[in-house]
């Protein structure tokens, strides 16, 4: 249910890769698993690994976030953003360039449960939002509404397709219910889903929060992946 959106901002990061990668074979080694030599292989040959390096990012995911909101216009200088399921900051470098946070203009925070460097432009927070106290903290921090809370949470997944398409909706459904109580009107909405897209029941929850709700999988999502993301925008508070 993806559709077409805004124009590339002036001054953002660019969200192209450059050029082609040559095909590095990596070879097995002692004590190294079959499967982590398949994983480095493909870290190795990956256009977005090579050019988040390039570009000091901490993630290949930034450039998910950047297709999102080059296709939608979901940032906009001066914007408030809280950033869940942070680290290591590849969102989060994302959302402060494009709010201009780390010119004064904007506002973002970062919330994971793992620890994560500071950066600048953005107030770190570490903690587990599944507690049930973390959407108060995180509230505590913010001290107001705020234009858009998007969310690259997942569980670690299992192999068993079912148990991770439920773990994945519960995190969405963690991030809905704190992103309702916070957002100011008008405000957007980004969250990790797997492919098929929401259950019924949160479809029709964003639907009569949000003025659209739609699906989409960025170029950066990797082909065999099942990723995509819901993006809601026009929160009617």
């Amino acid at each position: 249910m993806s559709g077409t959106g805004g124009k590339k901002k002036k001054g953002a990061s660019s969200s192209s890769t450059t050029g082609r990668l040559l095909h590095t074979k990596v070879k097995s080694a002692r004590g190294r698993k079959y499967s982590s030599t398949l994983w480095l292989e493909r870290q190795l040959n990956d256009p977005y690994v090579v050019e988040a390096k390039n570009k000091g990012l901490r993630s290949r995911a930034a450039f998910k976030l950047m297709q999102l909101d080059d296709r939608y216009n979901l940032l906009k200088s001066g914007d408030s953003v809280v950033d869940l399921g942070a680290a290591p900051g590849g969102w989060t470098q994302v959302a402060i360039e494009r709010v201009k946070a780390d010119k004064g203009k904007g506002q973002v925070l970062a919330v994971d449960i793992l620890e994560m460097e500071p950066i600048a432009g953005a107030q770190v927070m570490q903690l587990d939002f599944t507690e049930d106290d973390a959407d108060v903290k995180v509230k505590d921090a913010l001290g107001g509404p705020v234009n858009a809370v998007i969310s690259d949470m997942a569980a670690p997944t299992t192999g068993h397709r079912q148990t991770d398409h439920l773990r994945i909706v519960y995190m969405c459904e963690l991030a809905l219910a704190f992103a309702e109580d916070v957002l100011a009107p008008g405000g957007v909405f980004i969250a990790k889903v797997l492919k098929g897209g929401t259950e019924n029941q949160l479809l029709d929850q964003l639907k009569r929060n949000f003025a659209v709700v739609r699906h989409a999988k960025p170029e950066a999502s990797r082909p065999d992946s099942r990723e995509a993301y819901v993006v809601a925008t026009g929160f009617r508070g």
